[in-house]
């Protein structure tokens, strides 16, 4: 899940680690307001979406009075920012974090992520923030600082003043250095976190460190010991469908083909959409309904997948281990009764009861078309979306 930049400054700032004054605001009148509250003579409006990339596309504005601060806001408010990171969709921008300008003499990147070969949380930092990392990567290696925690004793200061002393942070600063890292690193570690990140990272012309940008995320599955972090969550800023199907308790992501997909089990999922890609098609989602393949989650997920109006064909793909393929079979001509599926449906049943799955969907009287092999199972729906949309050319070649 992630967060707002204001929301994680405001529990970067509880574990110690500086940040600018800001306020939120909903309006352009009251963005203004909030700028005469945070005081000072020049401000920075911000968008509030969840993307970087935000400067390059206008959702970081300067300003120097009331009327800029106003115009800026107009000029963001209702609409979408698009950046590298949003697609071509973007996203709405509906609130903007008003925050006093500070004087900027050097700019550090800071990022704590999970590294999955090491196996543990893996601080990367750099001397050349304010650029993406993907940037500073590609443009200035050299410059990346690296290091790993042990999980067994956490972040050490005499580890957190060796990555001080990389990045050339001068004697007089080390200290606060150390204090923003070890402030990162526990609220990464006490959260549940999966990334924490921070660019740029400045030090002021009045010889402070401050976190001018924060991103979080944090992992789904640990929300339910952190009830404060996940009333955080915006849905104006999820794919709409994912954030209905996390409501329902399935996992659900959302793609850009035409072929949805019910499975059970992630890895099966990934099969099947791999396996789909294989005889041409190409996959409208990842679903992956769970163990618990009852009649009442079946529709759900059938009614999740037809909400997009890009899926022309749906594959079910079940093996049954602890479920039965009847109890499956079943759910499927229920959901097929109490949904309107107007696409070709393919079932694939595999494992335990499969025979009686397979008289149950026999019997049913329902379009299904059904596949013992998951290649058959994707052949059949490559060859019925095609053929449905070759009727539907030779319908309009008609008319």
């Amino acid at each position: 899940m992630d967060i707002h930049e204001y929301q994680a400054k405001e529990i970067l700032s509880g574990f110690g680690v500086e940040v600018p004054p800001g306020a939120l605001a909903y309006s352009p009148e009251q963005a203004a307001y909030r700028a005469r509250e945070i005081g000072g003579d020049r401000w920075i409006v911000k968008a509030q979406v969840h993307a970087g990339g935000r400067g390059k596309a206008g959702g970081v504005k300067m300003c120097e009075d009331d009327h800029a601060i106003q115009k800026a806001c107009e000029d963001m408010f209702g609409q979408k920012l698009v950046t590298h990171q949003t697609g071509p969709e973007g996203k709405g921008i509906y609130r903007v974090y008003v925050e006093g300008a500070v004087p900027i003499e050097h700019e550090f990147y800071l990022g704590f992520v999970m590294d999955r070969s090491s196996q543990r949380v893996m601080i990367v930092a750099s001397a050349e923030g304010g650029m993406e990392i993907e940037e500073i990567s590609a443009e200035k290696p050299d410059s990346i600082v690296r290091s790993t925690v042990e999980p067994a004793v956490g972040l050490q200061e005499f580890q957190a003043r060796e990555i001080a002393f990389a990045l050339g942070v001068e004697a007089g600063l080390v200290s606060q250095m150390v204090r923003t890292l070890m402030g990162c690193y526990r609220a990464f570690s006490e959260l549940d976190a999966t990334m924490v990140e921070i660019n740029p990272l400045v030090v002021t012309g009045d010889d402070r460190i401050i976190a001018l940008d924060a991103k979080m995320t944090f992992d789904d599955n640990a929300l339910f010991r952190h009830p404060q972090v996940a009333e955080l969550r915006d849905k104006s800023q999820e794919d709409p469908r994912e954030s209905r199907a996390a409501d329902r308790g399935l996992s659900y992501v959302g793609l850009d083909g035409n072929i949805g997909c019910i499975v059970n089990g992630a890895g099966l999922a990934m099969a099947t959409m791999d396996t789909i890609m294989l005889a041409g098609g190409q996959p409208a989602n990842f679903l992956d309904i769970g163990g618990g393949a009852t009649p009442e989650r079946v529709a759900k997920a059938f009614r999740l997948v037809m909400s997009d109006k890009n899926v022309q064909a749906v594959l079910v793909n079940i093996f049954a281990g602890i479920n039965r393929c009847d109890w499956v079979a079943e759910g499927v001509v229920q959901a097929l009764k109490e949904v309107q599926v107007d696409v070709p449906v393919i079932v694939r049943l595999a494992g335990t009861n499969v025979e009686e799955g397979q008289k149950i969907l026999a019997k049913s009287g329902l379009p299904i078309i059904r596949a013992n092999t998951l290649m058959e199972a994707a052949e059949r729906a490559v060859g019925a979306w095609r053929n449905d949309l070759s009727q539907a050319t030779r319908m309009r070649a008609v008319t």
